[in-house]
């Protein structure tokens, strides 16, 4: 899930093509739909993206009552407005009338807390949960962001990799090697340094026990000379989200996909290619694309039929994006790395959105 930021933003608004009372206020590449002639193009009005959680007082200032996601209606989801695919709100709140918006856009402030906007947390099953203990050791995971709110993480034409977005729930895994100590976490807990204690009904476990994924991090050290390796995999199957890539959850082994590699050599933690140092030792997830950055290319992948299976099973969730050569991003201020999501993904009925 991405980085929380309620921020102003300087607005694009274009035509809606099948309403006359609506238009659509674009930031960065998304579009949400507005209400006619309530913005302009150049000027700027805070944006709320997916995945807030409203406070109700703000809801019902901005005529959303009933209207939002989740048991509680105050969600913001992405939804389909007359056919166009609205993500995020736009809109000027009261208790920001007095604030320069043009002057907070250039500034980048972020007005979440103000507004007492949160970040959705999804809740986490029974067989994603259980015991847990301090693992300072544990070897974090990023929050991903979407290209279409940051397009300038990556520069036209650059050589980029393209890989499936899988829904399932993350798997973090860090072998430390003079110890020769193994922690498995969730991303959830993972964010606070926390590892889940051994335990066979765990899904996680199941796993890395299934797989053999801490014997792969054990070799990955002793091939780099690292002292802690980070593997970090989607867990996907029956019972672990909507999306189940025919991978049966009540099997002995859960379907798992590794996504990335992280590794601690002489002291800095570095990145590395998980096509490069597990091939053969590790399912990977899917290479879609290896070749120039384009964003309309990147969109298109996002969306489709999912290729893990090898039938086509269900839809694509998206792709994440990696330059081919791991780099620094000022826009992100770390990683050069991103997501696209398919919006048939995100307007999907049913869906589950376990951490």
């Amino acid at each position: 899930m991405s980085t929380l930021r309620v921020t102003a933003e300087v607005l694009t608004v274009h035509e809606h093509p099948n309403a006359d009372a609506l238009e659509l206020a674009q930031v960065g590449l998304y579009r949400a739909v507005v209400a006619k002639g309530a913005y302009r193009t150049g000027e700027a009005a805070v944006y709320i993206p997916e995945q807030s959680v409203l406070p109700a007082g703000l809801i019902e200032e901005l005529g959303l009552t009933g209207r939002l996601a989740g048991s509680r209606a105050d969600r913001v989801k992405a939804v389909r407005l007359r056919g166009e695919l609205s993500q995020g709100i736009v809109c000027r709140p009261r208790s920001l009338a007095d604030v320069d918006l043009t002057r907070a856009a250039q500034d980048g402030t972020d007005f979440a807390e103000l507004l007492g906007i949160t970040k959705w947390v999804p809740p986490i099953p029974p067989t994603m949960s259980g015991e847990v203990e301090s693992a300072p050791d544990l070897l974090p995971w990023v929050d991903i962001e979407n290209i279409q709110r940051y397009p300038d993480i990556f520069t036209p034409g650059e050589p980029v990799v393209l890989t499936e977005k899988l829904h399932g729930s993350a798997c973090l895994l860090t072998y430390v090697a003079d110890e020769e100590r193994v922690y498995v976490s969730s991303k959830g807990f993972g964010a606070k340094s926390l590892a889940l204690k051994d335990d066979p009904r765990n899904l996680y476990w199941r796993a890395v026990r299934g797989h053999g994924v801490a014997e792969a991090a054990a070799r990955v050290a002793e091939r780099v000379g690292a002292r802690r390796v980070g593997i970090f995999g989607e867990v996907y199957g029956a019972g672990v989200q909507d999306l189940t890539y025919g991978a049966d959850g009540r099997r002995e082994t859960l379907g798992y996909a590794a996504f990335d590699v992280s590794a601690e050599i002489d002291g800095r933690v570095v990145w590395l290619d998980p096509a490069e140092v597990l091939d053969g030792e590790l399912p990977l997830v899917p290479r879609l694309f290896e070749g120039a950055f384009d964003i309309e290319r990147v969109l298109e992948v996002a969306s489709g039929r999912e290729t893990v299976s090898g039938r086509e099973l269900h839809l694509r969730e998206g792709v994440v994006i990696r330059p081919a050569v791991e780099r620094y991003s000022a826009v992100t201020g770390g990683r050069a790395i991103a997501k696209a999501v398919s919006p048939a993904y995100l307007t999907r009925k049913g869906g589950t959105e376990y951490e």
